[in-house]
């Protein structure tokens, strides 16, 4: 029997949903589940659930439930992680400190002020995940569903377990794909490339007929674009579509929130289509309706067909050799040519027997790339200081977040993240209470007297004509 752990087992939904789909895969019927929260209020109605869907449809699969994350990890086959640390309240202060100086956020899981600092409470969190998997079950695989994605993965690139990140944006996006162009998803032959929540479909196709034209027509056309403003512009000026919806994307660049006129035009859709804090609003919203309630006690026993996410089928693929193909998350190693290899890249990727293979997709179109360049660059100072504990390196990655940089000035990020980082200090113990160093304005009242410094050259220049020309 193999034992699946499913680390933050108390999203209660999302671990039904990957328990029913293998489950509903016959070949995995027998698999020991291993529910692992802080504490088992929800993980207890999981349970009960899941032993009911068991015993209605005669299953040999079992369920316990634990409290401690080595007791479930000790001999495990395959580790999912779906944990938020910090929950609903670190989430409010991810969104309301930045909105308090003008940094609006729709989603903030990813990028932003509000995808850095939940980088900053989980990294230390799935390390030690990874080290317990070394020690207690070094041939586990990991499937991660944390987000951010991509610097949850950066990370565990560093370590030396085998693990892929997953996430629904392509399959989801192939829907909308097959909405706008008339054709079965099914038969869209495609090739999605770059970053997590920034992939680029590079190649759509149907039965050899470059999709593009069909896709671009329907973005001219007001009644097509005015459901996807943001993605819509980013497809028409960059050329290539992307596989994150308008209120996520709206926070990776730099154009769509930076002000009211630009909200008002294009995030003007309610929820996750642009509304300001949509995310954290309906997760406040769920935490306080089912805060006291079983919300599985009136779902059906019966065993659902699978779902859409990759999970079961990758544990599938690896358990019978049956292959998979599908959209992963790995350390990037050549897989994106023009990406840096350490980074976490997102592309097609195989599982089989013998393990979970990337393949080589070479170059991306040289401005997908670059706008990829953009939030790799914080990614990259974000897992460094999650691991350092540095507060400098906090401020230095939120001040290349194209969004925040658009709004904040320098000394404005410093300030935003000092209130940030001591307001979530109980769940961010690498800082140990550090905070950035101050700097505070530095006044140059008018009639100053100037230093004698070395003018700069090109003042000197300027100066020089000036006297010239008098």
């Amino acid at each position: 029997m193999r034992r699946v752990a499913i680390i933050g087992a108390g999203s209660i939904v999302f671990c039904k949903t990957l328990m029913l789909d293998i489950m509903a895969t016959p070949e995995l019927e027998d698999t020991e589940f291993v529910l692992m929260a802080p504490s088992t209020g929800k993980t207890s109605q999981v349970k009960a659930f899941a032993d009911k869907v068991i015993e209605k449809n005669g299953l040999k699969s079992r369920v316990l439930v634990t409290t401690d994350r080595r007791e479930a990890l000790a001999g495990a086959s395959y580790v999912i992680t779906s944990f938020q640390v910090g929950g609903v309240s670190a989430f409010e202060l991810d969104y309301k400190i930045p909105m308090k100086y003008g940094v609006d956020q729709c989603i903030g899981d990813t990028l932003g002020p509000g995808g850095v600092f939940r980088a900053l409470r989980s990294i230390p969190v799935i390390l030690d995940v990874a080290r317990d998997m070394e020690e207690l079950c070094p041939n586990a695989t990991l499937l991660n569903y944390v987000n951010p994605m991509a610097m949850i993965c950066w990370a565990l690139g560093e370590t030396n377990i085998q693990y892929v990140g997953l996430c629904h944006g392509v399959q989801t996006t192939l829907d909308l794909i097959a909405g706008y162009t008339g054709v079965p998803k099914e038969e869209i032959d495609y090739v999605s490339a770059g970053i997590n929540h920034m992939g680029w479909f590079t190649k759509l196709s149907h039965k050899g007929e470059d999709l593009y034209p069909a896709l671009r027509d329907k973005f001219e056309q007001p009644e097509f674009y005015v459901n996807e403003k943001v993605r819509g512009e980013v497809f028409r000026h960059f050329g290539y579509f992307m596989t994150e919806s308008t209120g996520h994307l709206s926070e990776y660049v730099p154009w769509f929130r930076k002000n009211q006129k630009a909200l008002d035009l294009y995030c003007d859709e309610p929820s996750f289509g642009g509304e300001s804090g949509a995310y954290y609003t309906w997760c406040a919203y769920v935490a306080d309706k089912y805060k006291d309630q079983d919300i599985l006690a009136d779902e059906s026993y019966d065993l659902p067909p699978r779902s859409v996410e990759y999970c079961a089928y990758i544990i599938e693929a690896l358990e019978t050799g049956k292959t998979f193909k599908f959209s992963g998350n790995l350390r990037n190693n050549g897989m994106i040519s023009n990406l840096p290899a350490d980074c976490c890249a997102e592309g097609a990727v195989f599982a089989d027997r013998t393990g979970i293979h990337r393949t080589v997709i070479g170059e991306i179109p040289p401005q997908c790339a670059a706008l990829n360049m953009t939030n790799i660059n914080v990614q990259r100072l974000a897992v460094l200081a999650a691991k350092s504990g540095d507060p400098e390196t906090v401020v230095q990655a939120i001040a290349l977040d194209p969004l925040t940089s658009s709004v904040l000035t320098l000394k404005e990020i410093r300030d935003m993240v000092t209130e940030m980082l001591a307001a979530q200090q109980q769940w961010l113990p690498q800082f140990a209470g550090r905070l950035p160093r101050p700097t505070p304005t530095i006044e140059t009242p008018a009639g100053l007297a100037r230093a004698e410094v070395p003018i700069d050259p090109a003042l000197a220049v300027f100066s020089r004509f000036g006297e010239l020309a008098k």
